[in-house]
């Protein structure tokens, strides 16, 4: 728990479940702009959670595609010329439509190019930001970390979270950590899920942002569907480590693990609380 701050209430699991049961039902189109080191990784990912993925990022496709994809991600991991141009054709396109998009700012505040990239992107209207805590805090201007390393903790990030929700409006914020915070207009949720084995797989976070934008197809509130592509990622994450033997085995499985999950099990691991703080 972070200093300062004391759990409350707990998450509405049954909510969880709900979406999951819809998200299998209607096998959302999920568009990914992202890096060339997670391309196959994240398709695998959104095809084992119930997902439809689709890698269009070309200009002049990535655009029209937008208009009839169900949720989009766009990852700043390797943003070749073209694919940053691509990147605003379907931010442009999302915003247009109405259409829930993700940004993943991987490494915003340490390198130049992503950085101006991801300003502009934000001037568009990402439904949720998904980043580590590092990230989230150069999106408000300040230092990035150590590459698509934080440097600091996601408690550390609220301030600039609470900076998108109210001053950029972000739907929601989803802080990567050891704990992940969720931060909307309506207060933040803490995700205590997970394994470190996440951070030696790669596309271990930039998977989740296509899990998210996935369940925020489906949902009708942002911070919902960040809480609910976090829980289910990292619950099935705990269950691939039990059964891994390091993480060859662990990536998967993990994939294995999101592909069996049942909206009952979600719902019933779920240890979501909301964060409030502490009383001196």
């Amino acid at each position: 728990m972070p200093q300062g701050y004391a759990s409350s209430s707990s998450f509405p699991s049954d909510r969880l479940s709900v979406l999951l049961a819809d998200l299998r039902a209607g096998r959302p189109l999920v568009q990914c702009l992202t890096n060339s080191v997670v391309t196959n990784f994240t398709a695998n990912a959104l095809l084992a959670l119930g997902a439809a993925p689709a890698m269009t990022d070309i200009v002049g496709e990535a655009g029209p595609f937008a208009q009839i994809a169900d949720g989009v991600l766009i990852n700043l991991g390797t943003p070749t010329p073209e694919q940053r141009a691509a990147m605003i054709e379907a931010a442009t396109a999302c915003k247009a439509t109405g259409t829930p998009w993700i940004l993943d700012p991987v490494a915003v505040g340490a390198l130049p190019i992503r950085t101006a990239l991801a300003a502009e992107l934000l001037e568009l209207g990402p439904t949720v930001v998904r980043g580590n805590a590092s990230e989230v805090i150069a999106l408000c201007g300040g230092a990035g970390g150590r590459g698509t390393d934080s440097t600091v903790q996601p408690e550390d990030a609220l301030d600039a979270a609470r900076t998108l929700v109210i001053r950029h409006g972000v739907g929601a914020v989803a802080i990567s950590g050891e704990t992940d915070l969720i931060v909307g207009p309506d207060g933040v949720w803490t995700v205590p899920h997970g394994h470190p084995y996440l951070t030696l797989v790669t596309g271990g976070g930039c998977a989740l942002g296509a899990v998210i934008a996935a369940f925020a197809a489906v949902a009708q509130d942002a911070q919902e569907a960040a809480v609910a592509g976090s829980v289910a990622w990292e619950v099935a994450a705990e269950l691939a480590a039990a059964e891994a033997a390091g993480p060859g085995s662990f990536a998967v499985g993990l994939l294995d693990r999101l592909h069996g999950l049942s909206p009952q099990l979600l719902r019933d691991r779920s240890a979501v609380t909301s964060l409030e703080v502490a009383q001196a």
